[in-house]
């Protein structure tokens, strides 16, 4: 069942168990079982400590609680859920717009997450909110979720603004929360999976990559984007530096 109709264990455990899954069989292959034979195509050469991974992990099932309690508050609450924009007919808003949702909630989250990040960074606001996933400047997949509770509240707040201004049903939930971790698994690999130049291709320089998102880890500033990098091309926020570190991670031969 999905979460909307579940209780808060039923939210619980179907976002604990994609977490696990998808960061776990992530770490499983990179980090453990093709460790040695891929590592000079690491983004940052060295590995997390121990301490890295526990940290993570520990922040991360902070995370997942919030982002489980937080639906179930809304949802589960028929006087909220009724001035929410929550629909479980298609034909109410047709199938067209059923399909076109996803990519909308898509750009939605980008610009969201674009610019409640940049936010965070500021001086006085960074380390209450942002300091703790800053933590892994060379992060692994369990930084994916690795917040602060206090970021963990302004993460899952798309769901407010989605439910509160578009309409969305149970389907427009569950592929967009299924995507947004694969792909913050996957902006917190340490690897890059995009091919060579693609970073250079006409779609390609408005995607974000594992190598975009890893330098933000590891220098702070700059490369703010999620999914995309509309707006750090538009306000001027991508690293100079990014496209040559692209070349140079992809172009790497084994010694």
């Amino acid at each position: 069942m999905f979460f909307p109709n579940g209780s808060f264990f039923s939210i619980f455990t179907l976002v604990s168990l994609r977490y696990i899954i998808l960061a776990g069989l992530a770490f499983l292959i990179w980090y453990i079982i093709r460790k040695k034979k891929i590592a000079f195509k690491k983004i940052q050469p060295r590995f997390p400590v121990l301490k890295d991974y526990q940290r993570e992990i520990l922040y991360s099932i902070i995370t997942m609680f919030i982002f489980s309690i937080i639906p179930w508050l809304i949802l589960g609450n028929p006087e909220i859920k009724k001035h929410t924009t929550w629909y479980t007919d298609i034909n109410r808003h047709g199938t067209l717009y059923f399909w076109l949702a996803v990519p909308l909630m898509l750009v939605m989250h980008d610009t969201y997450f674009y610019f409640t990040h940049r936010l965070m960074h500021h001086p006085k606001l960074f380390k209450l909110f942002h300091l703790v996933h800053h933590k892994s400047t060379n992060p692994s997949p369990w930084a994916a979720f690795a917040f602060h509770p206090l970021e963990a509240v302004v993460e899952i707040g798309i769901l407010i603004v989605y439910l509160f201004t578009i309409p969305v049903m149970k389907a427009h939930l569950f592929f967009f929360f299924l995507f947004m971790m694969v792909y913050n698994v996957y902006g917190h690999l340490g690897w890059e999976l995009y091919p060579k130049n693609f970073h250079r291709t006409w779609i390609g320089k408005w995607i974000n990559t594992s190598i975009n998102h890893n330098q933000h880890h590891q220098y702070f500033t700059g490369n703010y984007g999620l999914y995309f990098l509309f707006w750090d091309r538009i306000f001027g926020t991508i690293r100079k530096d990014y496209d040559s570190k692209f070349d140079e991670v992809i172009n790497r031969k084994a010694a």
